[in-house]
């Protein structure tokens, strides 16, 4: 007898255990014999692959990859995610390679078994990142195919179950992994059922106390619950039944833990939550549930403002139900759905029901599946633009269902989070739009483009040709992939800005030895490239800029072999000379992210300016008697020689420090005469130095010294004003 068989195949006698014995009598009611038998060959295949390994509690491993197939049989699931299943683990726990299962099983199940792989095998700086790049690649999975999160949430559904076994840390960081990222996933495509679990079990290893108090507390207010469930649900039996209409009537009480989410964000008691009890009333077609409507409001009155019509405006997922609030007997608050029979399958299995076996073969299609492509098409855009654990909070913005429904100015309806502008609008249309978006439209009235958008409001974008994202944005941005847009766009912008920069910077450096850039034969400058071990000359231009090479030393790269004799061949050496007597970068104030202005001394046009080269930042500028400059003039090499262009209207922050006597309205009056001077005012801080004196700040805009000199000259002439000053570190 093979392993399989000893363990957990069959006992004595012949007779199956419990575990695949369970799992084939269900896959026996809804498959045809050759897809069970090949699911009875991958739990062989896997209990081999599996010989010798234990859970946590003791039992064989093999036990768990069963249970995650058994849970997906109960959503009546093909064979293919079947198989899945139970191979889940071999790629992560054993030898297995995904070629071995291909050949074996087929591509779809490699592929399905790969996209729920963790990554293991990589080294990683940190367990979230670890933890972030396994769900990025398995959401990335789930754009090829949703089963991968299918099987997954079996996966975490079991391990959740069976979580007793662990440690007490382990225990609390998975449960709140849980209700962080897979409850509001399965919610996210329809798989209720799976979802409800999920968070009673997280909620339960998460805060165990917690639970029990509510638990116990529910149990005492119940009283008499199922007679008046009972109650309620005969008096909705007999209303449809008077007016002919055949429907199903389920009452229940309330999940234990969307009643601690409600207590928990309303800041309120048990005894104060509305709707405790709720029912279910499942009908024929979508007509007769408006009919079903108007009947339990005229058996129970509704409260106001509790009623939602899910069935004209349908959630995110799918999901369809008109959800209203009654006033019960004796006052007692009750939810009721009304839903049709396929609203009802979609409620309870979701984006499943589009992989349940049909004679035909397997289903895919309808709105849920659309909708579930749709949000996971965005995923990759979104992914693009940052880093693993960026993607997975992003990913965390779009998984919680608070949304608004707004409408284009063809009253095509979109869905987005509470708290969603007009921009995040503009990029939920096409990327294209979000980038060139120059204001919008609510309701036909412009709006700033920080408006936060409400339910029913149809909104309409202005764009305009060449226009570009404002960084500033990213400030009230909400939806990820509006965020990640952004992002992408600074990324892009950053390096097209470094490779300007580092540019200036290699042609500075060669003018020192009457070398021009531009006459450099690209043979040369690729062989340089080549010799630095970068890509090409753009990232060559780029670590220049970001500091990570310095421009003088490179230059001596591109120089006749005279003047490198004394450079080792590969190596770079220091230049002889002061690095501050080369031709100096000329700054005009326009070149962007990669230059940046001391917040320490606040240069200004016609400032003794010096710069230096920060890796990773670009360059930059101080004035010559900042005080933070004696750290920095230790390494001579970094600095470079920079003067300012001649500059027209531009404006740079400048800040200056006043002595003024406390006097009312002397604020006031300072401010007047700054603006008289045509100065903007960004920032001031206020601080008292004793009871007649304060100290105040201003940050403001000024084209350059003379400018600022002005606005010093005005405040002086002030009685109240008895010093004042620049700052400087």
């Amino acid at each position: 007898m093979d392993y399989a068989s000893s363990i957990l195949g069959f006992l004595p006698g012949g007779r199956r255990s419990t575990g695949i014995s369970q799992l084939l009598d269900k896959l026996e009611a809804y498959l045809p014999p050759a897809q069970v038998e090949r699911v009875r060959e991958a739990y062989e295949f896997g209990a081999e692959r599996h010989q010798g390994q234990k859970r946590i509690s003791g039992e064989p491993y093999i036990t768990h990859p069963v249970a995650v197939a058994d849970i997906l049989a109960d959503l009546r699931l093909d064979s293919d995610t079947l198989v899945a299943a139970i191979l889940h683990d071999v790629i992560e726990d054993t030898p297995t390679a995904k070629a071995e299962i291909a050949t074996i099983f087929g591509q779809v199940v490699a592929e399905l078994v790969d996209g729920v792989s963790k990554l293991d095998q990589i080294q990683f700086k940190n367990r979230q990142e670890a933890q972030a790049e396994s769900f990025r690649k398995m959401l990335l999975a789930m754009v090829r195919d949703i089963r991968v999160i299918m099987v997954k949430l079996a996966d975490r559904m079991h391990n959740m179950r069976t979580l007793g076994a662990m440690p007490p840390i382990k225990r609390r960081r998975i449960a709140r992994e849980t209700l962080d990222i897979y409850a509001p996933i399965a919610e996210r495509l329809g798989l209720y059922t799976v979802k409800l679990e999920l968070e009673d079990l997280g909620f339960r290893a998460l805060h165990p106390y917690r639970h029990k108090v509510l638990e116990r507390a529910l149990k005492r207010a119940r009283g008499n619950q199922k007679e008046f469930i009972g109650k309620i649900s005969t008096a909705f039996k007999n209303t449809l039944q008077n007016t002919n209409i055949h429907g199903e009537v389920e009452g229940r009480e309330k999940h234990l833990y969307s009643i601690y989410k409600k207590m928990q964000s309303k800041h309120i008691s048990l005894t104060e939550m509305v709707d405790v009890y709720g029912f279910r009333i499942v009908v024929e077609n979508s007509d007769t549930c408006y009919r079903s409507l108007g009947l339990v409001h005229s058996l129970y009155k509704p409260m106001p403002g509790r009623f939602k019509d899910y069935i004209a405006i349908p959630r995110a997922n799918g999901y369809q139900s008109l959800h209203t609030t009654l006033f019960g007997p004796n006052g007692v608050p009750v939810e009721v759905q009304i839903r049709s029979e396929a609203m009802h399958r979609v409620a309870e299995s979701g984006i499943a029901a589009h992989w349940k076996y049909k004679s035909g073969g397997d289903v895919y299609g309808g709105i849920e599946h659309d909708r579930a492509r749709e949000w996971l098409a965005s995923l990759v855009q979104i992914q693009e633009s940052g880093n693993s654990e960026e993607f997975l909070e992003s990913v965390k913005v779009d998984l919680f269902p608070d949304k608004v429904y707004v409408f284009t100015p063809k009253g095509k309806i979109l869905r987005l989070p509470t708290g969603a502008t007009t921009v995040d609008f503009a990029y939920a249309i096409h990327t294209g739009i979000g980038d060139r978006c120059v204001a919008a439209k609510v309701d036909r009235r412009l709006v700033p483009l920080r408006t936060e958008l409400r339910n029913g409001q149809t909104v309409e974008i202005i764009t305009a040709k060449g226009a570009t994202p404002n960084p500033s944005w990213s400030s009230f941005l909400v939806t990820a992939k509006a965020r990640a847009a952004i992002r992408q766009y600074l990324k892009n912008l950053k390096r097209s800005e470094a490779i300007e920069l580092g540019k200036g910077l290699l042609r500075q450096a060669l003018d020192e030895f009457s070398v021009n850039l531009k006459k450099i034969p690209s043979a040369n400058i690729d062989a340089v490239v080549k010799k630095l071990n970068l890509q090409n000359a753009d990232d060559l231009y780029e670590k220049i800029a970001l500091g990570e090479r310095v421009a003088p030393l490179v230059a001596r790269h591109f120089l006749p072999t005279r003047e490198t004799s004394n450079s080792t061949s590969g190596q770079e050496t220091e230049l002889s000379g002061d690095p501050l007597s080369s031709k100096p970068l000329m700054i005009a104030g326009t070149e962007g992210m990669l230059v940046t202005y001391g917040r320490c001394c606040y240069p200004i046009p016609n400032d003794p300016i010096m710069a230096y080269l920060s890796a990773g930042r670009g360059v930059m500028i101080h004035r010559q008697n900042c005080g933070n400059l004696a750290e920095y003039r230790k390494q001579p090499d970094k600095w470079i020689a920079v003067a300012w262009e001649a500059l027209h209207n531009r404006m740079f922050s400048s800040e200056i420090q006043l002595e003024i006597s406390n006097r009312v309205g002397v604020l006031a009056a300072v401010a007047s005469v700054v603006a008289a001077t045509e100065t903007n005012i960004d920032h001031l801080s206020l601080e008292e130095q004793d009871v007649d004196t304060s100290s105040l700040k201003f940050q403001m805009q000024v084209r350059d010294r003379k400018h600022l000199a002005k606005v010093i000259k005005a405040i002086r002439l002030m009685p109240e004003v008895r010093k004042v000053y620049r700052t400087l570190a």
